[in-house]
């Protein structure tokens, strides 16, 4: 590993509302950008061939069906990859742990240094509070296309794993009929422009604990995605997460 003190970035989904914060803080540390519409000027491409040739490290915040495509070129061109997108299927996510064999990947629901936190809290509580039933309550703004967020579902995995269960035999999106026992029960609300909320419940029937995360501006994501990106800069393959990225 040769750690880049001041590596190059490239942002894919730059015209978006979270990639235009990255671009923002990256300051003259930004080479350029991945969109749809591809603007010379502002050396923005419509190839992630081509941009991850000009980087060290790609912040992508771009969208779910781009993600195979990002894997392969950033792989090929042995460019560093912080990945925020959400909403992956196992397809794409195969994209990436392929992709994680031959470049440093840090792929992450939340750039949030304090949810990373939650996570790690989330498993704590899986594990010690085992028989509490689990809900998960997630509040985002009326654009957001996925639900339940990929944050509410990176905290009912920590639940799970923190009790040791395979998430996917316990995970209960569909609220309708009695609660099975051992679910971890998510539930989403859209609407206005809420940045996003969480809140990680445990109940038994004599207590009830609240783990609680609230977003009050959406630089705290891009800040962390540039906290990802120059610390991932340079580092061995494999795939890392945000918390890797805090230890530092």
């Amino acid at each position: 590993m040769t750690q880049i003190s001041a590596p190059r970035i490239g942002i894919a989904g730059i015209t978006g509302r979270l990639g235009t914060l990255c671009a923002e803080e990256a300051g003259d540390a930004l080479v350029g950008g991945l969109s749809r519409t591809a603007d010379p000027q502002r050396n923005i491409t419509t190839d992630p061939a081509a941009l991850a040739k000009s980087c060290d490290v790609v912040i992508d915040v771009s969208h779910a069906s781009t993600v195979p495509v990002h894997a392969a070129a950033f792989a090929q061109a042995g460019c560093a990859w912080v990945l925020g997108t959400t909403g992956l299927d196992q397809g794409a996510q195969d994209a990436v742990n392929a992709a994680a064999q031959h470049i440093p990947v840090l792929q992450a629901a939340n750039f949030s240094p304090a949810l990373t936190l939650f996570l790690e809290l989330a498993r704590q509580l899986g594990a010690g509070l085992p028989d509490y039933d689990a809900e998960i309550l997630e509040v985002h703004h009326r654009q957001k296309l996925d639900a339940p967020s990929g944050t509410a579902l990176a905290i009912g995995r920590a639940v799970a794993e923190g009790r040791g269960v395979r998430f996917e035999d316990v995970a209960r999106t569909d609220q309708n009929g009695r609660r099975p026992d051992g679910a971890i029960g998510f539930a989403s609300l859209r609407g206005g422009q809420i940045i996003g909320e969480h809140d990680l419940v445990l109940m038994a029937a004599d207590e009830q604990i609240t783990l609680s995360h609230r977003a009050l501006d959406r630089r705290v994501f891009a800040r962390g995605a540039l906290l990802a990106a120059r610390w991932l800069a340079g580092r061995s393959a494999g795939l890392y997460t945000m918390a890797d990225a805090l230890k530092r």
